[in-house]
Parts: structure tokens; C-alpha cells; sequence
């Protein structure tokens, strides 16, 4: 069978490897659709943490079932997407329900290969059915579970005023769930064009260009000098980061989604007078993924927002570098294997 491998920062390489065999416990995939995101932009660029090449990317994904066991709960055929972060089911996290930051996690497409090939063996536990969406529909579960999972740990509230900082496709999953838990979405971005997108296509209330302007009193404005209820950061800019500390309102909580090498810092003084809570918001549950097909399925979210390329899979090596322009307009691009 076809692989596409990252070979090493900015080249791809196609490959044949060995089908994969069913072993007990796990369901052999045929991949139909994998969705691109920051961590496999990131990856080809070599600026992704915790990652070793050579890799084959993709955790967002959609295939049919093409083998499995009898007591897996699944039917050969069947059409599913995946929770991509492998767990071991043992240590602290996961015995208190959070396989989600897995001690010893193994996330499919980061830690081992993932979905880039014609056929994938994953552990039975990992698969999510359907529901009846389409396999482009079930591509945009994953990230959109990230959002879901940040507004959960974030206990966002009807009518808190809530700042998403990142208009990319994660940061557009969190303004969604933020809206459908009632908040007041505030979207912050340096590309206007993404924020247009947030306003025009997500109904978010207010945006911010962070690169005109001052953005500490425009959310006085905005908030009725108030400030935001939760922060949520969805860039991994360092800078981003550590500016957003003085955002919060008091007692406000800020939530770290996009993940940074370095260490972060900010004024102790003046965290500490507002009580201020500080958490990290990584992957998602089976609840969330439930959460988020929910939602798509009751058309509070609206797939055809997200989905602005398509890439035939053995055109994907040459053309991926594209999707790192922003003149191309990318919000979600997707692999097609069929």
C-alpha cells in the first residue's frame, strides 16, 4: 500500500509499506479523508514539538471499517472517524478519565504514524461512529473536539464574555463552542481576512486586529471595562501568550490550547490580584467527540464553513507547501484518498 512520509522538515515522500494485520483488540481502516492541521503544518515546517522524523502525519481522519473482530462493536464497512491520542488505560489520567493527557500518550500522526496511507490499524477503543455524517463531516470532528474540550475545561458560562486569541482552525472550533455555550465570543487575530471569516461566517460579535490598534482598550470597550471572563489562546505564539495574561478579568480563568517551546512568563502581582486561574486545555474525550458530532448533527455547527481545499492524495506532496500561504485563503484543507 501508499504512504506519504515526512521525511525530514519541508519534503514528503511517497513510499509503499506493508498492509497492516489484524491483531486482537484493534480494526484496520481504509483511510478516505485526513484533514490538515497545525500540527502537520508545523511538523513540515520543523517547528513541532515532541516529534521525530521520518513521520507519517494525519490524526484528523475519516475511513470505513475494512477489518475488525467480532467484539468491537463495529461492522466491517461501517464509516467512523477516530480519537487519535492512544492511551495506556493504567496510570493516574487515565483512571481518573483523562486518557486524554495520557502519561504515556502516543498520539496517531506525532508519536507514530498516522493516517497518510491507504490503511491504518488503530485499537479498537480509538474508533467514533458516524452518526450519519459524511466523511468530510466526520474529517472536522477531531479539531472541532479540541474547542469543545477547551470550553469544558474552561466552564464557560451563558452571557461571559470570552477572548479566542487565533483564528486558525482550532481557534475557530473554540469560538464555536463558546457561542453554543451561550457566551459572548470576542475573536482576536492579526489576519483580517480570518477574522472577516469569524465575523461573516461563525456570528462572532466582536473581532480585534491585533496589529492595529490598542487591544487592552478596545476589550474595555467591547466588555464594558469588564475584560473577558476566559481567555483562550489558540496560537502558540509565545507572544501572544505571555500579552494575554493582562486580558483577564478578575477572577477570570485563561486557557492555554496552542502549545509553546519555551517557557512562558507574566507578572505574578498582578495575576495574583485578579485570582486568576491558569490551565492547559490538551486534545479532547470521547465526550467531547460525542459533543461535537452532536452539534454538527443538530446544525449548530455548520461544516461547509470549514472545508476551503481539497487535495487528491497523490498530489498532496507537491502541493503542501501551499497550504502554509496565507494568500491562499486556507482555512481547512483536506486529503482525499478516493
Amino acid at each position: 500500500m501508499q504512504s506519504l512520509i515526512c521525511i525530514q522538515p519541508g519534503q514528503f515522500e511517497y513510499r509503499e509499506i506493508n498492509k497492516p494485520v489484524l491483531q486482537k483488540g484493534y480494526s484496520v481502516l481504509e483511510i478516505k479523508r485526513i484533514g490538515i492541521c497545525g500540527t502537520d503544518l508545523h511538523a513540515f515546517e520543523g517547528t513541532q514539538p515532541y516529534f521525530e522524523y521520518p513521520r507519517i502525519l494525519g490524526h484528523e481522519l475519516a475511513a470505513t471499517i475494512h477489518e475488525t473482530g467480532e467484539d468491537s462493536g463495529f461492522e466491517k464497512g461501517e464509516a467512523v472517524t477516530i480519537i487519535p491520542y492512544f492511551h495506556c488505560g493504567h496510570c493516574i489520567a487515565c483512571i481518573n478519565g483523562k486518557s486524554n493527557c495520557c502519561v504515556n500518550m502516543q498520539v496517531c500522526g506525532v508519536h507514530v504514524d498516522g493516517g497518510m496511507r491507504d490503511y491504518l490499524s488503530v485499537p479498537d477503543y480509538s474508533l467514533v461512529k458516524s452518526n450519519g455524517l459524511s466523511f468530510g463531516q466526520l474529517a472536522l470532528i477531531e479539531p472541532l473536539s479540541i474547542g469543545a474540550h477547551s470550553i469544558r475545561r474552561a466552564a464557560i458560562q451563558k452571557d461571559e464574555w470570552v477572548l479566542v486569541i487565533g483564528a486558525g482552525p482550532i481557534g475557530l472550533g473554540i469560538m464555536e463552542f463558546a457561542r453554543i455555550a451561550g457566551a459572548h465570543v470576542i475573536a482576536a487575530d492579526i489576519n483580517q481576512q480570518r477574522l472577516s471569516f469569524c465575523k461573516e461566517k461563525l456570528r462572532v460579535e466582536h473581532i480585534i486586529n491585533v496589529s492595529s490598534g490598542n487591544v487592552m482598550e478596545k476589550l474595555k470597550e467591547i466588555t464594558h471595562n469588564d475584560m473577558p471572563a476566559a481567555v483562550i489562546d489558540a496560537t502558540g505564539n509565545l507572544k501572544a501568550i505571555n500579552s494575554a495574561f493582562q486580558y483577564l478579568a478578575h477572577g477570570g480563568r485563561y486557557v492555554l490550547v496552542g502549545l509553546q517551546k519555551e517557557n512562558i512568563s507574566f507578572s505574578h502581582p498582578e495575576f495574583h490580584k485578579r485570582e486568576a486561574t491558569l490551565m492547559s486545555s490538551r486534545n479532547a474525550t470521547r465526550g467531547d467527540f460525542e459533543h461535537a458530532i452532536r452539534s454538527m448533527k443538530d446544525g449548530l455547527v455548520n461544516p461547509s464553513n470549514y472545508i476551503t481545499h481539497i487535495l487528491p492524495f497523490n498530489k498532496a506532496k507537491d502541493n503542501f507547501h501551499s497550504l502554509l500561504d496565507p494568500v491562499n485563503g486556507v482555512i481547512k484543507a483536506v486529503i482525499k484518498m478516493d
